[in-house]
This record gives structure tokens, sequence and C-alpha cells, in this order.
């Protein structure tokens, strides 16, 4: 008898397990859920099906395995983006073209209104989606805004005067602008698909001595060529930008990004900046924003980087972040200060598997788009090049209207 009633408890027990387990499951959502129904095995995003990208993408600030994240707050005075009419994108199939993409958004702003807003992946103007390198363009920018403050002296001081931990290393002779062009000639591997790669091993580099982690690691690296020389993508840089950036003005990067830009040009959402595991943002990456935000950041930089009539950089800081310092081997196209350019006057911000601020000053346009691409850099499944296609589309729609 005691054993029957003990198993009838247990059952009643379980039932309740149950029960508590459905509510759990509900209220998680659909991200969430999404995820733990099929949970990644390791923390390199790199390395992750689609439809574990798909979930995470949306909420890397909440999965505690990839990283801790830090508060980037938006003000209460939000900048407008008027709705505009419809933009005709002519015989361009923009539906086909979000599915096809895997485009998770689409915000396009011209001359100050939204022609076109689209969501796609089951994501939405209310969510943050990560911008991989897209960060780079913002932490490139605080950079100005450092030198604007006087934190900053010149862009021609090496970095080592910054950096203390980069003293007797090959960056003693790469100078602030060399590494914001990344032409520091520093040996660096960006292979996405390499697990060997220095982008796949940085990231598991531990602090050293009391210093930031990403300078433990790039201090080590030998010289490939002469600084100033030659060009080559390296996130380890840009990170290294972020140390400079932390040391310099004595501030974490989500605080004087939120100081100097998302507070004062009025972004309407709270965003977030994922740390290394000293503590650290990720400079080089994974600002998690809303869409509309990220078509904000292309909107300052339309603007040359005035917030309500002021500068936040100094005079001409964007005519040459945003032109061609650097040749990257892409025709009629180059490298800034952390912005992908075109020699017809556009220039954009670019993240792995599908991330974009795309900024036209000729027609006072901007795209911000997100996605989740089958690949890191898209050649594969073509989308890279569809998204040039985009691009191009939009601008021949917006000169179909002046005609």
């Amino acid at each position: 008898m005691a054993k029957n009633k003990w198993i009838k408890s247990a059952g009643l027990g379980a039932a309740a397990i149950v029960s508590v387990a459905a509510v759990f499951w509900a209220a998680i959502g659909p991200d969430w859920r999404a995820l733990l129904s099929d949970p990644p095995t390791n923390k390199d995003v790199l390395f992750w099906s689609t439809s574990q990208r798909d979930a995470a993408f949306r909420m890397l600030d909440e999965v505690p395995f990839v990283s801790s994240a830090r508060r980037i707050e938006a003000g209460g005075n939000v900048r407008a983006l008027p709705i505009g009419e419809p933009l005709d994108m002519l015989d361009f199939d923009l539906d086909a073209y979000m599915e096809a993409g895997r485009v998770s958004s689409i915000v396009i702003v011209h001359d100050g209104k939204v022609r076109i807003e689209r969501y796609n992946l089951g994501f939405g103007p209310g969510g943050r989606w990560t911008s991989f390198s897209v960060a780079k363009s913002f932490t490139s920018t605080l950079v100005g805004a450092a030198i604007k403050d006087g934190y900053i002296e010149s862009i021609d001081d090496p970095v080592s005067k910054y950096v203390e931990g980069l003293r007797g290393s090959a960056y003693d002779e790469v100078t602030v602008e060399q590494l914001l062009t990344m032409t520091s000639g520093v040996k660096w591997n960006e292979d996405y698909e390499d697990p060997a790669s220095d982008v796949a091993l940085f990231g598991q580099q531990a602090p050293e001595d009391g210093e930031s982690s990403i300078v433990s690691y790039m201090k080590k690296l030998p010289r490939a060529h002469p600084a100033g020389e030659v060009w080559n993508y390296s996130t380890g840089e840009t990170n290294l930008i972020g140390a400079l950036l932390i040391e310099a003005t004595g501030k974490p990067l989500s605080d004087y990004l939120e100081e100097k830009i998302w507070r004062p040009f009025g972004m309407e959402a709270d965003a977030t900046w994922l740390l290394a595991p000293d503590g650290d943002e990720i400079s080089g990456c994974c600002i998690q924003a809303a869409t509309r935000d990220f078509a904000r950041m292309g909107l300052l930089a339309l603007d040359r980087g005035v917030i309500d009539g002021q500068p936040v950089t100094p005079d001409g800081w964007f005519a040459k972040a945003s032109t061609k310092q650097a040749e990257t081997g892409e025709p009629a196209a180059g490298y800034g200060y952390q912005w992908w350019t075109l020699d017809d006057g556009a220039f954009q911000a670019r993240g792995i598997f599908g991330q974009g601020i795309f900024v036209d000053p000729a027609r006072k346009l901007v795209i911000a788009s997100n996605g989740n691409w089958t690949t890191a850099l898209g050649r594969a499944g073509g989308e890279r090049d569809a998204r040039t296609d985009f691009y191009a589309a939009v601008r021949a729609a917006i000169d179909a209207e002046g005609r």
C-alpha cells in the first residue's frame, strides 16, 4: 500500500513538473524555444547551424554561454523617422530578395523619410539584432569623438602611447590612423571558416598581467609588412582600437557611445554591446540594436557627425573616414576609417552573415539591413552579390523618381 501511495504521489509530482515546464516553455518565447530545441555545442557562432543562428542573432546578449553584455540606454528624445511615400522598386522583387538572402530586416531612409521598412525570419521592429562588424564603424566614430574631446591627441600618435601593454611589440611602429585603416602590417588571419585562425582564437585569450585580453593576444603577433603599406582586414585591430579608447577616455565603450551618440542623436531603443572575458566591449563586433537605430547611425554619418548643430567629431573627420584611405583589391572601392568606401562617394558598414549600413550622400540615402546568410561572407550562396544588386536597385529606383 505504501509503495502504491508513493507511486501515485510521484505521478502527481511528475504531472505538476510537466505543467510547470509547459508554462516555462511558453513564457520564454519562440527565440529561446528554438535555441533550446537545437542548442549549440560551442560558443563560437561562426560554426553554428543556420537555425541556431536564426534564433541567436536576435538575442546574443541573452545567451549566457556566449558572452555577457553592457546596456546602452536610449534617451527620452527620440529622433523621428517620418514615413514617406513607398519607394517603387521597379522590377526588383524585394520579397524574393529577402527570402532568398535570409534577410531579417530592411529600413530604407531617403531624404529623411522611411521609404521602405520590412521584416522577415520572425524578426520585428521591437527586437534587437546583432551587428557583427558593423560595430567597427561605431568604434571609429568614437575615435573621432575622443580626438574632439581631447582624450586622443592625434591619429598620428603611436598606438603604444595609449596602450602600455603594446610597448615592445610590433605595434610600437603603428599609428592610430594605421589601426583605423587596417594597414598596421602586423600578421593576422581573418578566415572565418578556419578554427585555427586568429579571428577564431583571439576570443579564447585570457588576460595577462592585468591587461585586456585583446592586448595579451595582439602583442604576440609578428610583423608581416612595414606599417602603412599593406591593407589586411583585422577584427583584432578594431578590438585594439577599443582598448585604446578605454585607456584614453577612462570609460567603458558602451558608456561613451551612449554619451556621445546614442542619447544625443535620439536612438529609440536601448542597445547592448557584448563583452570579452575581461569585461571590456568587443569593439570590432556585436552591438545589438533595432534596425531603425542602425539606420539612424547611417543618418549620423550622412550628417557628417553633426548632432543638433554641434559636431561630435573633428572638422573633416567623416570626409576622411568615409573615403578611400587604403586599397582593398576590390574594383572602384577601398577602405576608410573602419568604413568600406566606393569611388562614387557612397560608403558602408559591413558585418558577417548579412549585416549592413549603406550610406549614399549624393542621394541622401541610408539603407540599414540585417540577416543570417547561409555562410559568414555570403559568397557560396550568392547573398553578398545579391545585396550589391539590391543596393544598386534602390539607387536606380530613387534616380527614376528624379527623372
